[in-house]
């Protein structure tokens, strides 16, 4: 990719030249998740759960006809504060570079740019998945097709448990994809610590982590790692309480006749209504937790690397 394309910020630039740990961070975060001023303060919380962390954030937009990967305090503000701003995937990245449209990035765009930049690890809340009834719909997220061929550790709480998590992690298998669950044999289910399916690997330590991923590499297998870090016990709903609010909120887009693109941010927003703002709450500190942890992941593997090279 022409290097004119890809814009990094002095900070990340720097970083990588000198090895120090660098963790990519998605924008629709920003753009879609919630409205002025708490989409900003949450990216800015975000960026510094990053840096107590030990390691440099990454977040990752399409301004001005370029990826732009590391975002000044300026900028975020003002992508927190722009309207229309498309939602970006593998299909129309190079869309919005090319017509100079803004743009922010999902799971799959992220991974990809990071991947462009030398960034090997990816925070975000939840992965897209297998949408229930895609059986039917064939409603099946770009992110899982990502995590399959671009070589990105994604730290995230499980799939959006709106989702069906069960076809979500078989496509996953099928597509080679590992998913290793972080101090848990069981697959978090995003707002929730369980999902009732079991994680099927578990790792412990970051530098077991580190080790694993530097052998794939090594193997030449290629793709990424799905990382399922459980929301802390705090902030988390417990399943059986939120399958019940996610089967009303599904049922009522069923009824009201919600397709392809606007399913999620409907169930979404429905499900804040019907947990009263606790939903919202819980992602929140899960996407902090999935910080935290991807910048310790991120030094284990800048670690591992400064011993492999002695």
């Amino acid at each position: 990719m022409p290097v004119s394309h890809l814009a990094l910020s002095a900070e990340v630039a720097d970083a990588l030249a000198s090895g120090r740990p660098v963790v990519a961070l998605e924008s629709t975060i920003v753009t879609h998740g919630l409205p002025f001023p708490g989409n900003l303060a949450t990216a800015r919380a975000v960026e510094a759960a990053v840096r107590d962390g030990g390691a440099v954030p990454a977040t990752i937009a399409v301004l001005d006809g370029a990826i732009r990967v590391g975002l000044d305090d300026a900028t975020l503000e003002t992508l927190a504060r722009a309207e229309g701003v498309m939602k970006l995937s593998r299909a129309d990245l190079a869309f919005a570079v090319a017509t100079r449209r803004t743009g922010s990035t999902t799971v799959a765009a992220t991974m990809i740019a990071a991947h462009l930049a030398g960034i090997e690890v990816f925070a975000t809340g939840g992965i897209g998945g297998v949408h229930r009834g895609a059986e039917t719909s064939f409603d099946v997220s770009a992110d899982l097709e990502e995590l399959a061929r671009t070589p990105v550790v994604v730290v995230s709480a499980g799939a959006k448990a709106i989702l069906d998590l069960s076809k979500t992690l078989e496509v996953l298998e099928t597509r080679g994809v590992p998913v290793v669950g972080w101090q848990t044999d069981d697959f978090p289910a995003f707002w929730s610590r369980v999902s009732g399916l079991p994680a099927p690997l578990r790792l412990d330590d970051p530098g077991e982590l580190a080790r694993f991923w530097r052998i794939r590499r090594d193997l030449g297998i290629g793709g990424g790692l799905l990382l399922a870090n459980p929301v802390p016990q705090e902030a988390e709903i417990p399943r059986a309480e939120m399958e019940v609010v996610i089967a009303r909120a599904v049922a009522e887009a069923e009824t009201a006749g919600i397709r392809a693109k606007t399913v999620t941010p409907f169930l979404l927003a429905r499900i804040e209504k019907l947990t009263e703002g606790r939903s919202l709450t819980t992602n929140r500190a899960l996407i902090l937790s999935n910080a935290r942890l991807a910048a310790t992941v991120a030094a284990a593997l800048k670690s591992l690397t400064a011993q492999n090279s002695r």
